[in-house]
């Protein structure tokens, strides 16, 4: 299965969501965990719209995780 890099910052309620949604609807998905506040340019790339999913290079979400299109993009690979 893909994995999914999920860019996310400590004490951050949305990421913390966005984590469990994940793991309750695709628990076999590899999560790659970024916080994008040890990287300037990730703040810069990111810092008010975290948390941001992306499967490769294809961005899947941000703030709210969407189930059915992650779903999709995965049938798809």
């Amino acid at each position: 299965m893909p994995k999914i890099t999920l860019y996310t910052r400590s004490e951050c309620h949305l990421c913390d969501e966005a984590k469990t949604a994940i793991m309750r609807h695709f628990p076999d998905l590899a999560v790659e965990e970024v916080d994008v506040d040890t990287n300037p340019e990730l703040v810069r790339l990111y810092g008010e719209e975290v948390p941001v999913g992306y499967l490769g290079k294809t961005k899947v979400f941000k703030y709210h995780l969407d189930v059915e299109r992650l779903r999709r993009l995965l049938d798809e690979l």
